[in-house]
């Protein structure tokens, strides 16, 4: 077997990446939204030039497998010829719908354009790697909370106004909070800052290896001198500002701050605080992001449909499309979580779109337990993986009963690339087995089965907690109550 392929690889179109079923490449469109035939017509590219699966990434890229050097070749001519701009580059990314959600905070982009300029400017492409990314979250339905950035730039109120905190290595609820109160100028100087910083680690080098005296010295003014005065920075809650002062006096990365400090005892967002603005956080947006149709600024309606794993045939995502633009879909934006956004142009036509994806499978509802699984290619799509993810992970949503929302990571290897940093469940993909970790205690397998048991020894699993959970429990406290011992016992258990 292979050794696993490094995650730090991001396949483009200049240039693909080598995996189990042939090259892949993923595809940002510079367009925030793609005409249904152009969609189509990629898929079309696929089915020439690859193996014909089509995938939306996490962050809501395009993905193309199964490509030769010749055949990868011919799909950057298709696209060309399609008058398609990709992004290349720092990754500045915006929420699919921004401009166009009238929930959102602020339109992020404006800002993000301009930080894509002063990146080109300092020419910092050339001495980052290729997975370091920024985010520009104006909040509202479409938000990147779930989105894991080096930097991220959040639009919070500002009195009458709109301002912008600044964050590193994470997500919206793990990311580190440096700076508040910026203004767009402050926000861009401040972006910049931050990835010069991580320029100088070299290309390896990402925002979560950024050590304490490091920040203190890009940011000589203090980490809190830019907060409003109505903002109390020492009891301010889930960003861990309770105490922070002490812990950013150690030698240490973020990465090694956040696995050895505990959370700090404060208040929910938005009580003591002074952050109004911020409300409860979901820590597991993924889980709670809404499938309702949303009413757009320009009247028009989004509605959200997901790839279940992330992964379609070129040919039945063809079909839905056509079907989609004969119920009046006109436009479609790529999304986070494997999300496509079909906008259409009245209420009634929405309700028909949505009703064709569920026709085709697809995912409509926030409940549908493909949702709560995370699942990479696997074998033999990639080259690193032991187990089919996918399949396992289709024959185990199935199954699940209806009342349990396990929180699962099937991955085809070590690498764990699905959902990197998962705290739930993972079937982990081993060389002669299939193991169940549970990542809270550690990256090593508690109980190990047969392969192709795999899908039976989750199931029970899911079933214990069926069984198990107290009312009012969620499945995260119930797998921590019934502890490894009981959870390891139930996965082996012979069928």
């Amino acid at each position: 077997m292979n050794a696993p392929l490094p995650r730090g690889l991001c396949p483009t179109l200049a240039s693909p990446m080598q995996t189990g079923d042939g090259l892949l490449v993923r595809l940002h469109p510079v367009a925030l939204g793609l005409l249904p035939n152009t969609l189509i017509a990629l898929c079309e590219a696929a089915l020439r030039h690859g193996n014909g699966i089509v995938e939306v990434t996490a962050r809501g890229n395009l993905q193309i497998r199964g490509l030769t050097a010749s055949s990868a070749l011919g799909l950057s001519q298709d696209v060309d010829a399609l008058d398609i701009a990709v992004r290349t580059g720092v990754p500045v990314e915006t929420g699919p719908l921004a401009g166009l959600d009238p929930h959102e905070i602020a339109d992020p982009t404006r800002l993000a354009e301009r930080i894509r300029a002063v990146i080109a400017a300092a020419a910092l492409a050339a001495r980052l790697g290729p997975k370091v990314s920024v985010v520009i979250d104006g909040g509202g339905s479409s938000g990147l909370g779930e989105v894991i950035a080096d930097v991220r730039l959040t639009a919070v109120r500002n009195g009458e106004g709109i301002a912008w905190r600044l964050a590193v290595a994470g997500d919206a609820a793990t990311a580190t909070p440096l700076l508040d109160g910026l203004d767009e100028d402050a926000a861009c100087a401040a972006v910049l800052s931050v990835l010069e910083a991580v320029a100088a680690l070299a290309r390896a080098g990402r925002a979560r290896d950024l050590t304490s005296e490091v920040l203190e010295g890009v940011f000589p003014e203090g980490l809190h001198s830019m907060l409003p005065p109505t903002v109390l920075p020492d009891i301010s809650p889930i960003g861990g500002e309770i105490g922070r002062h002490q812990r950013f006096r150690q030698s240490s990365t973020l990465q090694d701050k956040a696995a050895r400090s505990p959370q700090p005892i404060s208040p929910q967002v938005g009580e003591m605080s002074g952050r109004t603005e911020g409300g409860n956080v979901e820590r597991d947006v993924h889980k709670r992001r809404s499938f309702d149709i949303i009413p757009l600024s320009d009247s028009r309606f989004a509605v959200p449909v997901a790839l279940p794993f992330g992964q379609i045939t070129a040919d039945a995502l063809i079909e839905f499309i056509r079907a989609a633009e004969a119920f009046g879909a006109r436009e479609i934006r790529l999304a986070p979580q494997r999300t496509l956004l079909l906008l259409s142009q009245s209420q009634a036509s929405a309700e028909d779109v949505r009703g064709a994806a569920r026709a085709a499978s697809l995912i409509t509802d926030a409940a549908d337990p493909r949702r709560f699984i995370a699942a990479c290619a696997g074998a033999p799509a990639c080259a690193s993986g032991h187990i089919p993810a996918r399949a396992i992970a289709a024959e185990i949503a199935a199954a699940m009963p209806s009342n349990v929302a396990l929180d699962l990571h099937v991955s085809g290897c070590a690498k764990r690339c699905a959902r990197p940093g998962h705290t739930g469940l993972t079937l982990l993909g081993l060389p002669d087995s299939a193991g169940l970790v549970l990542e809270d205690l550690g990256d090593r397998p508690i109980a190990d089965v047969a392969k192709t048991g795999a899908a039976a020894a989750i199931g029970r699993v899911a079933a214990l907690l069926d069984r198990e959970k107290k009312p009012g429990e969620d499945a995260a406290a119930a797998l921590r109550r019934l502890g490894p011992s009981r959870l390891a016992q139930e996965f082996r258990q012979a069928s």
